[in-house]
């Protein structure tokens, strides 16, 4: 568990620099009174802002003189490239092949260097929190600790807007915004469910939970590139068993057509990470009562999103 007190400095450091974004009531057929967490209003279109602006403005002056560098799939590469473009230092993002273009064009419009690998660099990247061909400080995009209190911070705000919240439903990619929501949950009101969600082509963390220990599943990439993966990170799931209740999955239709009702009734653009939430609540998997859904990000391409509004899933 992230300690409440980095939660609460964070909130305070970042205050004036990040959104506090809305939580809005959705407005249609569902088992239960759902919310929804805007995070897709922030100024790079995600939560990732909130952990790598916390990491980025705890670095000293030598490391910051660096530069820094993340490996991402997108988001978190904005995040870092955004906060290194404010404090005026060198960014370099590592992406896997295939990642989504819309994100990698706007990391480099905030003036990040991206750095194409294939898959499995990229990950081994992430596993080992380093990527030496690049210089400058590494901000891992899940498991450092600062990067999670940042992330925390949306907690914090769900509970002082709605104290009575009975369910959160958190996308989960690597699990640094599920530990740090979870962590921030779990502090304040013990009793309120937090729940991940994952795309059915990549759930470790459900697969881990069923059995009790993290295992390599199936991946298969998909338009929710935002989420799923092959494997848990050791320290990731060792946080998250621990603040979070449980975690399920849903299908990429079921991730089409909450993307696709977002739009069209609430007038919400999500990516399909950002929709994971909504699916699952929408399948009756996030309980009943007060269901807050953390739309996570709308970083989409304009084609996919194109094709879900006709009605199909990429």
């Amino acid at each position: 568990m992230i300690p409440l007190e980095q939660i609460r400095s964070a909130q305070q450091r970042l205050a004036g620099r990040v959104i506090r974004t809305p939580l809005l009531r959705y407005r249609g057929d569902a088992p239960a009174t759902i919310y929804l967490k805007l995070e897709n209003l922030q100024p790079i279109g995600s939560f990732k802002l909130r952990g790598a602006l916390n990491a980025i403005l705890q670095l000293q002056a030598f490391e910051l003189r660096q530069g820094v560098v993340t490996a991402s799939a997108g988001n978190m590469g904005q995040g870092v490239a955004w906060a290194a473009r404010e404090l005026e230092v060198p960014c370099v993002v590592v992406v896997p092949e295939g990642a989504a273009e819309t994100k990698l064009s706007a990391i480099e419009r905030l003036g990040g260097q991206v750095v194409k690998v294939p898959y499995e660099r990229w990950w081994q990247a992430i596993e080992e929190s380093s990527f030496p061909e690049a210089g400058g400080v590494f901000i891992h995009p899940v498991q450092d600790e600062r990067v999670m209190a940042g992330n925390g911070t949306i907690g914090l705000e769900i509970l002082e807007d709605l104290p009575s919240t009975d369910t959160v439903l958190v996308p989960f990619g690597g699990g640094g915004l599920s530990v740090g929501i979870g962590s921030a949950i779990k502090a304040l009101s013990p009793d309120t469910g937090v729940h991940a969600v994952e795309p059915e082509t990549g759930a470790p963390l459900r697969q881990a939970f069923a059995e009790g220990e993290a295992r390599k599943v199936e991946y298969q990439p998909s338009f929710v590139d935002g989420s799923g993966s092959p494997a848990l990170l050791p320290k990731m799931w060792k946080l998250a068993r621990g603040v979070l209740d449980g975690a399920t999955a849903v299908s990429l239709d079921e991730t089409a057509a909450a993307v696709r009702l977002l739009a069209e009734r609430s007038r919400i653009v999500a990516e399909g990470a950002g929709a994971l939430a909504l699916a699952a609540a929408l399948a009756e998997k996030g309980g009943y009562g007060n269901v807050v859904c953390v739309v996570s990000g709308g970083n989409i391409d304009p084609s996919k999103l194109a094709t879900i509004l006709a009605g199909g899933t990429p």
